[in-house]
């Protein structure tokens, strides 16, 4: 009897390797016993059975067979390796085996892969993050337990989803951790070693609580056992019985009675007037239907600050994290500008922040949402809501924080570096146009990454000295 060794529970290139050298010498799938490395009497045992390099006989298997066994080892069934090694043996003699779909051996590998890669959906689908700590120590959390050894290849997906923040994905197996360059492995955790701060779940929690959607009885149809991975996973049950108490007689007369609570029709545009002020407005644009971006974002989210502020910001539009807090730049570009305001001197709590779309438009790919650029469109029929902030703030200094926040305040396409660097005088107010921080966090390069930053702080310096010198002209 063969006894092969394993490095983990995870060692495909192990088994590919072994299973090579055994099939070459013709060792049968009965004579192998497959196990995983867990002490050093084991491993010696291991080593008394190893075989000789495997002969120069070529010996080929299909790029799906690989595929296959790829995803089926990630599979938490004990007999993952000897079945695949029973199919590998048989492939020598039967090269279609693949395709008898009727076949136990092949039927079976098919059902573990299937397995794996709908845990990984499921992780990509329903896995959030916490915030932990603030501001440039800020790090992102997130506690998972799947059904399979999925981290590894489920990680590289929120590599690319979530590239501008520092997260870590921990789970009973191992942990994966997002440094902004390159994705590490650590050993798992227990639950109960999972910081507790969630300001950003709470966010979360509140929004789904904040409302009774009968839709949201499509949670029953998911076994309970996957609750756990759910922001919602504390008020499931209220929010199914009061979507079922609502269905049941109420809320259907209620829904009849109340058809104008959220039509497609755009507001009337309104000028702006001297005695708006930031608290009506906000109130006001809660309702806004100017564009169809409020029929899938979560809120409207609004601009904040003091309304006796001499310098107002204005970003793009609402992320992901802005849209279930309700607050703009909360997420990573957030934190981003956060450090560079302090850097040029500006204390943010004097700064009036808003966006030129107040809505999050985003493409939904399963239940990941992915930032997309408003349309011209779309910046034209929220431009209002700036005007009327504009107005009722009377800053001594606009900044345009990128192409299309630079569009919306100047009111027409306008190259950031050809304008950047410079005040531009447009009707009574002075503009300063540069970068969205979120353009830092997209540079792959550390020494450009670091050569953009001082140019954006460079840049947030001119605005310090424009109104300090306003001050002292005062």
């Amino acid at each position: 009897m063969r006894i092969i060794v394993l490095d983990n529970d995870t060692d495909f290139e192990g088994w590919r390797k072994a299973a090579r050298r055994l099939a070459t010498h013709d060792v049968k799938p009965a004579e192998v016993t497959w196990t995983i490395r867990r002490d050093d009497k084991l491993s010696s045992a291991a080593c008394a059975n190893e075989l000789p390099d495997a002969p120069q006989a070529q010996f080929n298997v299909s790029a799906k067979f690989l595929e296959l066994a790829k995803a089926a080892v990630l599979h938490r069934d004990d007999q993952r390796f000897a079945l695949l090694y029973r199919l590998l043996w048989r492939l020598r003699s039967h090269h279609d085996l693949l395709s008898a779909t009727d076949d136990p051996d092949v039927a079976e590998v098919h059902a573990m892969a299937r397995a794996v890669y709908r845990d990984i959906d499921r992780m990509h689908a329903q896995l959030r993050f916490r915030e932990i700590g603030r501001e440039r120590t800020a790090h992102y959390v997130a506690w998972f337990e799947p059904e399979h050894r999925i981290v590894e290849l489920a990680a590289p997906f929120f590599a690319g989803r979530f590239a501008d923040m520092p997260w870590s994905i921990l789970t009973p197996d191992v942990s994966a951790h997002w440094d902004g360059h390159a994705i590490s492995i650590t050993p798992g955790v227990a639950k109960s070693e999972v910081p507790s701060e969630d300001r950003i779940e709470e966010a979360w929690r509140r929004h789904d609580n904040g409302f009774s959607n009968p839709a949201r009885l499509k949670m029953m149809e998911m076994p309970q056992a996957y609750w756990r991975n759910l922001p919602e996973d504390s008020i499931i049950k209220p929010l199914i019985e009061d979507a079922m108490r609502m269905t049941s007689g109420p809320f259907i007369a209620r829904k009849t009675a109340e058809p104008q609570q959220r039509q497609d029709q755009p507001m009337p545009r309104k000028q702006p007037q001297a005695h708006d002020t930031i608290a009506a407005l906000r109130a006001e644009a809660v309702n806004c239907r100017a564009c169809p971006l409020w029929k899938d974002a979560t809120q409207i989210v609004f601009g904040e600050g003091p309304q006796s502020a001499t310098l107002m910001l204005v970003g793009e539009q609402p992320g992901d994290k802005e849209d279930l807090a309700g607050h703009p730049f909360v997420g990573p570009a957030g934190q981003m500008l956060d450090r560079a305001l302090e850097d040029a001197g500006i204390d943010r709590s004097k700064v009036y922040i808003t966006n030129a779309v107040k809505h999050f438009k985003f493409a939904q790919r399963g239940k990941i949402r992915l930032h997309q650029k408003p349309g011209t469109t779309e910046i034209r029929a929220c431009r209002q809501w700036y005007e009327r902030e504009l107005a009722a703030i009377k800053p001594e200094l606009v900044v345009a924080l990128g192409a299309t926040a630079a569009q919306s305040v100047l009111g027409k396409i306008t190259p950031i570096n050809k304008n950047r660097g410079r005040l531009i005088n447009h009707d009574t107010t002075k503009v300063l146009v540069t970068v969205h921080p979120s353009y830092l966090l997209r540079l792959p390069d550390e020494k450009a990454k670091a050569l953009e930053y001082q140019r954006f702080v460079d840049d947030l310096k001119i605005a310090a000295d424009q109104l300090r010198n306003s001050a002292r002209a005062a």
